[in-house]
């Protein structure tokens, strides 16, 4: 009779210590830094975690082609993400970090940096990343790699902000986001003043620019040709002039009687092509 209730005592332990386990490594999985919390994304495995703090997110391909190349995405991550998905298809690494709202200042690319090192350091991720900014994403990717053009292949932007005083500050034809421009000028700690005669803009950058071009790094525009919220004659057309005035790789995709929305293509296909032809990764 002892050893029978002896051997219940055991087993009732057991099962207790087990439930406690289970719910320990449940709290832990939605807690912890990378491999943070897994899930899935569109058919493929996906990580979320925190980087200084901040959310981030890789989504891996069923099978990494060769190099381990990726696509780091700037802002509204998931939105429009047919383009995503064909480059997981294709061997692509997903990347993410929410940035907001350092909206591409000096403190948004330090960020970036840190983050680029992270993964390329743990992951071994490409050298070379290919960047993709919507909307204000424009700021974030060209800023960055501004001052990073060894480590990108290629940037595709969609509708992109390129001058801040067109938006959000309204200082043009763009509309105006109160919020926003207030984001702006406390992350590039600037006055309104100050803000109006900033000449680093990507419209106005021409020696990042410059930099950009001596490195080979194709730059895509898929842009609305009835943009009214960031119109295209205040952002992606100086842009594009001042890059192809330097000899930089720049192709645009306008889609008639657009506005700022619909981002992307119904078909990414034109997109894929474009970043496989300025990304060897898969080739070295």
């Amino acid at each position: 009779m002892k050893k029978t209730v002896l051997l219940l005592s055991v087993a009732i332990f057991v099962v207790a210590a087990s439930y406690t386990f289970a719910q320990d490594f449940d709290a832990l999985k939605k807690t912890s830094t990378y491999p943070g919390q897994v899930g899935e994304w569109n058919g493929f495995e996906s990580h979320d975690f925190q980087f200084e703090g901040r959310a981030a997110k890789l989504v891996f391909p069923k099978a990494a082609a060769n190099g381990n190349p990726w696509i780091w995405r700037a802002r509204f991550f998931g939105h429009e993400p047919q383009f995503d998905v064909a480059m997981l298809n294709k061997g692509y690494t997903i990347a993410y970090i929410d940035s907001a709202p350092l909206m591409g200042s000096p403190k948004s690319v330090a960020l970036w940096q840190d983050f680029y090192v992270y993964v390329t350091g743990e992951f071994k991720l490409s050298k070379t990343t290919n960047l993709e900014g919507m909307s204000r994403g424009g700021l974030y990717t060209t800023n960055w790699a501004f001052e990073h053009p060894d480590e990108v292949a290629s940037i595709y932007i969609d509708n992109p902000v390129l001058d801040f005083k067109s938006w959000p500050g309204a200082f043009g034809k763009g509309k105006r986001s109160d919020s926003d421009w207030a984001d702006v000028l406390k992350s590039y700690e600037l006055t309104e003043e100050q803000a109006l005669a900033y000449d680093k803009n990507p419209v106005d950058n021409k020696e990042g620019c410059k930099k950009l071009a001596e490195h080979g790094v194709g730059i895509l525009l898929v842009c609305g040709d009835s943009d009214s919220v960031v119109p295209g004659d205040e952002n992606w057309k100086p842009f594009k002039e001042l890059y192809e005035s330097v000899g930089g790789p720049i192709e645009l995709i306008l889609k008639p009687n657009n506005d700022h929305h619909p981002h992307s293509l119904k078909d990414p296909t034109p997109i894929v092509e474009f970043v496989e032809k300025f990304d060897k990764t898969s080739l070295q």
